[in-house]
């Protein structure tokens, strides 16, 4: 379904899959082994990743595991933009561990690594590279979301997106089946992230709620979810960056960052994603800080499609009215605001991207398939053109 031109409907009907169960509260993480339980098994294989473990949050949790006499072992070998290998390498060890919940404790990565070996366990001859091709596979073990960030909302979803280095491209694993049994939301996970990484998180989030919001795949659902995730991020991102030890800005970030999780979920995202995919893919740049360096040159470019959405994001985020009518030029503007508070945008050249990669990310953006839910379709010479407005300047 799709936004029609006046603002309505362009279609009657659509069907809504509703998501997992969801934990959300300060304190929550005490519930995780009822949870376990619900899933059918009492043993659990942990994903997480080696800085969680330095920072204590894995060993807060698997005292709790111990103390409910939960049977676990930890893989925390998940790298912050996973790779096809890193998840071959997370199931093997979970087939060798066997029947259990999967628990995936972290940021996006760590989800997203979680539902690809979640599955991969279920498709023993499978490998990772076979992303592509595993949508309509045998099912894999129940998945447990604990995130331990505010941004990518991917405890929504049962897909994942990791890197094919061989490919240089991001692919998509993902099966209705690893759509996680239970989100548990704890905002006191979130308390020890530093200022850099809770900016890099938490524009994800903004940018899930404004694409959502202009998707060619918006219905009634998604933006009601896009609209609330854009006016509690956008309040709450710059407070918690600022200190971050407030936990009502953190649980409010947090649930805005969850409401456009779900968002995305149903409406699908846009330009932002596809070049910040390219970006990463061949610089290495965090997720977050890729979405930044070009968010409000693409809002730019998508505005004379999508002035009815950008609206939505201003009035969500409490603007004035504007005094020439622009609504969408208010809400590049709040946007590039809130990137200045977090210190965030970086231009292209800052990011490793040499001038002679900007073609192929171009390429790179217009391939992948969250572009084509972007209200204004780009081609190539338009993507490059957007690069290079983005390549000496923040």
């Amino acid at each position: 379904m799709t936004p029609s031109p006046h603002g309505g409907l362009s279609t009657p009907s659509l069907s809504i899959d509703p998501i997992c169960r969801v934990e959300f509260g300060p304190g929550r993480i005490v519930r995780l082994p009822e949870l376990i339980a619900t899933t059918g098994h009492n043993r659990a294989f942990v994903v997480t990743d080696r800085g969680l473990r330095a920072a204590g949050v894995v060993e807060r949790v698997l005292k709790i595991l111990d103390s409910a006499d939960v049977e676990y072992t930890v893989h925390d070998e998940v790298a912050p933009n996973p790779s096809t290998g890193n998840v071959d390498a997370g199931a093997a060890r979970a087939r060798a561990f066997g029947p259990a919940a999967v628990i995936a404790l972290g940021g996006g990565s760590v989800l997203d690594a979680a539902k690809g070996i979640s599955l991969l366990v279920g498709n023993p001859d499978a490998v990772a590279a076979d992303a592509d091709h595993l949508w309509e596979a045998a099912p894999g073990l129940p998945l447990v979301a604990v995130p331990t960030t505010s941004g990518t909302g991917a405890e929504t979803n049962g897909f994942g997106v990791i890197e094919d280095a061989a490919a240089c491209r991001k692919v998509y694993i993902g099966h209705p089946s690893v759509k996680p049994h239970i989100a548990l939301l704890d905002p006191e996970l979130t308390l020890g992230l530093p200022a850099a990484a809770t900016a890099a998180t938490g524009i994800d989030a903004l940018v899930h709620g404004i694409e959502s919001l202009a998707s060619r795949g918006a219905n009634p659902f998604s933006v009601a979810y896009a609209a609330q995730a854009v006016s509690m991020v956008s309040r709450a991102l710059p407070v918690a960056f600022r200190d971050g030890s407030d936990l009502g800005a953190r649980a409010e970030l947090m649930m805005g960052a969850h409401l456009a999780g779900q968002a995305l979920t149903l409406s699908g995202l846009g330009l932002v994603h596809g070049i910040g995919h390219a970006i990463t893919a061949h610089t290495g740049t965090p997720h977050g800080v890729a979405l930044a360096a070009v968010l409000e040159e693409v809002m730019e470019f998508s505005a004379p499609a999508a002035q009815d959405a950008y609206e939505r994001a201003a009035r969500a985020m409490r603007l004035d009215p504007p005094a020439d009518g622009d609504w969408a030029a208010a809400a590049v503007t709040a946007v590039r605001e809130i990137s200045g508070q977090l210190d965030i945008k970086r231009p292209l050249r800052d990011l490793g991207a040499d001038r002679g990669l900007l073609p192929a990310i171009a390429a790179g953006a217009v391939a992948d398939a969250v572009t084509k839910n972007a209200p204004r379709l780009p081609d190539e010479s338009e993507v490059l053109e957007i690069l290079e407005r983005t390549y000496e300047r923040p």
